[in-house]
């Protein structure tokens, strides 16, 4: 089983490579980078022609996080990046799932930043 595991990391990292080529963040569209753990979603938009890290969410920040499911937690994550980003004058972002199939956490934390108004 865990040398399965570590194939699995492998392939996800292979995956965030190729992605990687492809996505690029700016000061105008910034990258909308997600990460996830076992226990916790982080979500984060960075200029990566400057190499800054423009605004940050998780689900630590969120009050009411204990009581809901990870799935909403992360769509909480998204509503709120996605808010903190309108706030500062981001209406479009390119999406970086970083090797993440795009279902459950991530999907949930994409439509939440969408609900918000971003576009991507």
């Amino acid at each position: 089983m865990g040398q399965q595991l570590n194939m699995n990391r492998k392939a996800r990292i292979l995956r965030k490579k190729s992605i990687r080529v492809r996505v690029v963040g700016s000061k105008e569209i910034p990258r909308l980078n997600v990460f996830r753990s076992n226990v916790h979603i982080y979500a984060a938009l960075i200029d990566d022609l400057d190499g800054k890290t423009l605004i940050m969410a998780s689900d630590k920040n969120i009050k009411e996080s204990e009581k809901l499911t990870k799935s909403s937690q992360a769509y909480q994550v998204g509503k709120t990046i996605g808010q903190g980003a309108i706030k500062k004058g981001f209406k479009k972002v390119v999406f970086d799932r970083a090797g993440y199939l795009y279902h459950g956490r991530v999907k949930n934390l994409a439509e939440g930043a969408r609900e918000a108004g971003l576009q991507f």
